[in-house]
């Protein structure tokens, strides 16, 4: 919209005020006929509008001024700039709030930007769990050990809503042969010997299973020290591949959708999802070293379609977060 400018009427000049009254001029200035002529009222300056832009609206009529009275807007102009000026005021708060509320929304949440139906899941707001007094944080530079001082059971991922719990994996302590259910039978007494010599200090579970058939568990195992899980790792041959077969799985390879952006500092993860063709179910798996403790977490649904990946991922970052 163009620029709009108010030329100011004329007033009394300095030059008037100052000069000496002669006797002609002093009797007509108190005849009663020769009153002065009102002032002309200001006018609205006229500028082209650009091609293309809306017409300007209607400017209010303007009412005629005594000479003799300081130029001032008429209450008819001064009710419409308030007017224009609260609108602007609000449309500026407004603008600003709409701009910090999208700021502070996840893409999901964002009209236009929405990724509606991914399958993403709906987990509580997740919180530390609080640690014995004077017990340092894992990867603070106070615990060289970098041991988890809080409650196992406490750094366990929660279901989310619309899960179904797991009669099994309630989210307390395990014993070693539930673990052992995670690996195919041929393998169990393997794996159960290599628990034997690391000599894991807790074993900690949680599952469920969503509407869609999708069943996810989770394994938190806490050793003695960072170099009994580091061993455990290494002894399952996890790295570039899946190592010793989880149950119900068939060819499993490294997962490309897992990227480094994914990666949580001082944690180191090894994410594998199961080929095509696979068996009855689709299974993918995480193997993540946290200090002294492995999380294993298994996402597995019966079919022929493949296990979701952005659920999968999600609730892996969420676990490696709990245990950051």
């Amino acid at each position: 919209m163009s620029e709009q400018t108010v030329t100011p009427g004329a007033g009394v000049t300095p030059e008037d005020a100052g000069a000496p009254v002669e006797p002609e001029k002093a009797e007509a200035s108190v005849a009663p006929e020769a009153t002065e002529a009102p002032e002309a009222p200001p006018v609205l300056a006229s500028h082209p509008l650009p091609e293309g832009a809306p017409p300007l609206p209607d400017a209010p009529p303007l009412v005629p001024v005594a000479a003799d009275t300081a130029a001032r807007p008429p209450r008819r102009v001064l009710r419409a700039v308030a007017r224009w000026t609260a609108a602007a005021l609000a449309f500026g708060v407004l603008g600003t709030g709409t701009a910090f509320g999208i700021a502070s929304l996840e893409r999901t949440d964002v009209p236009g930007l929405a990724t509606e139906g991914d399958g993403r899941w709906d987990y509580p707001e997740l919180s530390l769990p609080a640690l014995p007094a004077g017990s340092p944080r894992p990867f603070s530079p106070g615990n060289p050990a970098e041991i988890h001082h809080a409650d196992l059971r406490e750094l366990l991922l929660p279901a989310p809503a619309g899960a179904k719990p797991d009669k099994k994996l309630t989210g307390g302590w395990i014993s070693t042969e539930t673990f052992l259910d995670a690996y195919r039978k041929q393998d169990r007494r393997s794996v159960a010997q290599l628990l034997k010599d690391a000599a894991p200090r807790h074993i900690a579970a949680r599952g469920w299973t969503m509407p869609d058939g999708t069943t996810s568990r989770i394994y938190l195992v806490r050793f003695n020290s960072t170099a009994f899980a580091s061993r455990m790792i290494d002894d399952l041959n996890v790295g570039s591949s899946a190592g010793t077969p989880l149950a119900r799985t068939d060819t499993t390879d490294l997962d490309p959708a897992w990227g480094s952006v994914n990666d949580i500092e001082n944690l180191s993860s090894f994410v594998f999802a199961e080929q095509a063709p696979f068996g009855a179910e689709h299974v993918r798996q995480a193997y993540t070293l946290a200090g002294d403790t492995i999380a294993l977490v298994v996402h597995e649904r019966p079919g022929k379609r493949e296990t979701a990946g952005i659920p999968f991922q999600q609730t892996l970052i969420l676990q490696n977060q709990l245990l950051a």
